[in-house]
């Protein structure tokens, strides 16, 4: 063998290895990838996860909002992504516990039981105004001494969650809760989880939170703007104060009569 033979073998074994090199820290890196995106969703290879849907709160039947399939379509994305399965279930018929499998829950509490019930119970310093009749609080927001008012079109408000309960964190599955003012907010919160969960991943990591996020001229520019107010959790998970308590306190805070 010659030398401009074995230049050539050595050439071609060395872009071999370097290929197959290349190959193999692609695949390390996406594998790790992976592994972070499933450890945030709760979602390990071959697990089934539960995706609980509203209904119209204009009827009694089971009607899915345009714009909460939009938001089911995204979550089924991510769910895809991590070679999870899925079941669809409505939200009257979702009667069982939690963190044996990854729920995501879509739409308020007005329309969805089973969003009202995890409100109730882990988000307690969170309250939703469900008033069917028209007036200006109607689907207002109040997290803890803070109020936010809808203003269809211009102005939304939506509550994004990751949850988790228990003394073994770390085994139970999250609830997600996606709980907006409008059908439209809904598909903005699970549109700003596909887009920032890594960032939120590397933020919280196992650990719940709460936010809550703008949508901004929804009328005009959809589910695409979206804006984060501030990070709730600690004011959503503590107990409102009592009314007795909440008097005693302004009475103390209030000036004296000369």
């Amino acid at each position: 063998m010659n030398d401009d033979v074995r230049n050539i073998v050595l050439g071609v074994v060395a872009a071999g290895a370097g290929a197959a090199l290349g190959w193999l820290a692609r695949t390390y890196l996406w594998r790790r990838r992976l592994r972070r995106k499933q450890a945030f969703f709760g979602l390990p290879d071959n697990s089934e996860s539960l995706l609980v849907v509203n209904r119209d709160a204009g009827g009694p039947d089971l009607t899915v909002m345009r714009h909460d399939v939009f938001a089911l379509l995204e979550l089924s994305a991510l769910i895809k992504d991590c070679n999870a399965g899925v079941q669809v279930v409505a939200h009257d018929a979702a009667q069982q516990g939690f963190g044996e499998r990854t729920e995501f829950c879509v739409g308020g509490p007005a329309s969805n039981r089973r969003m009202a019930a995890h409100l109730s119970s882990l988000l307690p310093g969170v309250r939703v105004n469900v008033d069917a009749e028209p007036g200006p609080d109607r689907g207002a927001f109040r997290v803890g001494g803070e109020h936010y008012r809808l203003e269809a079109g211009r102005s939304e408000y939506v509550l994004l969650a990751r949850l988790t309960a228990g003394e073994r964190r770390s085994r139970v599955r999250p609830v997600f809760l996606f709980c907006g003012q409008r059908a439209i907010d809904n598909q903005a919160a699970t549109r700003y989880l596909a887009r920032n969960h890594e960032r939120l991943a590397r933020k919280y990591g196992g650990g719940s939170f709460v936010l809550l996020l703008k949508v901004v001229n929804s009328q005009a520019y959809g589910p695409d703007v979206v804006e984060l107010v501030a990070d709730v959790t600690r004011a959503a998970q503590a107990p409102p104060p009592e009314p007795a308590a909440a008097d005693a306190a302004a009475s103390t805070t209030r000036p004296a009569r000369s």
